[in-house]
């Protein structure tokens, strides 16, 4: 993988913030469906923290998804994958 922690941490946030858009919820109700820090959505989400698998599972359940489709849709965000080089998507 050729991406930065960085760029992970981008790519992680804006596929969290678009299925919490999707399910209609705000970060406040996702932190608190998740029994999460009330902050901590809106972190990962600017890409200032990177998710533990416990959060993951923890914001997946919270919004209804599987836990590997946030991370599928993080990985397609991402400038490079171990696949090689990828289009980011709009």
């Amino acid at each position: 993988m050729n991406a930065s922690r960085q760029e992970i941490a981008r790519a992680f946030g804006a596929a969290l913030r678009l299925a919490r858009t999707d399910a209609g919820l705000t970060q406040e109700a996702v932190a608190e469906r998740g029994e999460l820090d009330r902050t901590y959505p809106s972190l990962l989400e600017r890409g200032a923290r990177t998710p533990t698998l416990f959060a993951i599972l923890q914001l997946a359940d919270a919004l209804g998804v599987e836990p590997g489709a946030l991370v599928t849709m993080a990985v397609e965000r991402l400038p490079y994958t171990v696949h090689g080089p990828q289009r980011r998507p709009p």
